[in-house]
């Protein structure tokens, strides 16, 4: 099933895309890592669950998104929501920024569901935003905070729902939050940044693709459906770009339909040694009893066999899976063991995560389904 897709950082990432437009805004300590047309203002659309491989399976459903230059790059690790929204903020890889997965180890005791902000795996409904406040939990200067900074208008146009949260304020903080209904008002929320007088710079987010993919598959009709009204979003944003304009597309991660489950709830053998499990069924951080390290790492490979990449912690970080640096708030985050899927495997917690064990979709890991995404331009006056 080959070797695992290593996030190119530095020269083709998602860490490396922001930082690349701010550079050519003019703000101050970005560096341009990657080649993109100059303008002086920039929509930037993320289409959550847009993998490279399923964009490109599905010409006739996107046709506008698939005429654009551009080419593949990769996500980062693990290559999923939190993670990946929270390097476009920054500018950084996980290792950098902390936000190692979708959930993780906040504490020698206690997971944080990073999207929620609070409790993962059952149990009542806590807000973790007053316990681990994010600007503290994630404290690395976001780029839309040094962009504004520097005289840009940002402009974050998402969900109305996510005004607030804690994922916002670790991931976007500094940037103008524009809440919206529906796919309509993001196209307005974007084409009115982008006549906007000065430098501009808006994140323009969508979700559905993702969610859909997760319910359905991807490439499923459902998910087909709704790439053909990406598409016309794109299209629309495009049409309205003024001379001086930018259209980014690019996406959080790609995702894999998953036919092989095994379920750590009903393995003991899995289960042994473990006083913790994070992540999701595309990428685990287990977190084992002192001393069980080596006999959890020996279980999980006997079982798994060669449906999964397993490493520990400090071979993980020397293989750069997180970034070339991993700060010291990031390093125990990390599991003991860092288990990534390979094929079409996932594991599942059938009784601790009963909802998300039984999706088509999933991704998170090292695969190029999983990790390979579009970047994408087009510019004013095509």
């Amino acid at each position: 099933m080959g070797t695992p897709v290593v996030p190119k950082y530095g020269s083709g990432s998602l860490a490396d895309v922001v930082p690349s437009i701010m550079a050519g805004l003019g703000v101050p300590g970005m560096t341009a890592t990657l080649s993109l047309p100059e303008a002086r203002k920039v929509c930037l659309l993320l289409v959550d669950g847009l993998g490279w491989e399923q964009l490109r399976a599905h010409p006739k459903d996107a046709p506008f998104l698939n005429s654009l230059a551009g080419d593949e790059i990769t996500a980062g690790f693990p290559a999923t929501t939190a993670t990946s929204l929270t390097t476009i903020g920054t500018g950084v890889p996980a290792g950098a920024h902390g936000i190692v997965g979708y959930s993780f180890a906040a504490s020698d005791d206690e997971l944080i569901n990073a999207l929620s902000w609070g409790l993962h795996a059952g149990g009542k409904s806590v807000d973790f935003r007053d316990k681990y406040v994010p600007e503290e939990f994630q404290p690395v200067t976001t780029a839309f905070q040094r962009a504004t900074d520097a005289g840009v208008l940002v402009r974050v146009a998402t969900q109305r729902g996510f005004d607030g949260t804690g994922l916002t304020r670790a991931a976007f903080r500094g940037g103008e939050f524009a809440g919206v209904f529906g796919l309509g008002d993001l196209a307005m929320r974007a084409v009115d940044a982008l006549h906007a007088t000065g430098r501009v710079f808006c994140y323009a987010y969508h979700s559905e693709l993702d969610l859909l993919g997760h319910v359905f598959g991807p490439g499923s009709t459902a998910w087909r459906f709704q790439l053909r009204q990406v598409d016309q979003l794109a299209a629309t944003i495009a049409e309205e770009l003024p001379p001086d304009g930018l259209l980014v597309v690019t996406a959080d991660h790609g995702m894999v339909a998953v036919d092989d489950r095994v379920d750590f709830d009903d393995e003991p053998r899995l289960r042994s040694g473990v006083r913790m499990l994070g992540g999701e069924p595309r990428v685990r951080h287990v977190y084992t009893e002192a001393g069980a390290l080596a006999d959890v790492r020996a279980a999980w490979a006997e079982l798994l066999g060669d449906r999964a990449w397993l490493v520990t912690r400090d071979e993980a970080i020397a293989a750069g899976w997180f970034g070339p640096v991993v700060a010291d708030h990031a390093r125990h985050r990390i599991g003991d063991l860092v288990v990534a899927a390979r094929g079409e495997s996932a594991v599942v917690r059938s009784k601790a995560e009963p909802k998300m064990a039984g999706l088509t979709g999933q991704h998170g890991s090292l695969t190029p389904a999983d990790q390979l995404i579009p970047l994408l331009t087009v510019t004013g006056g095509r």
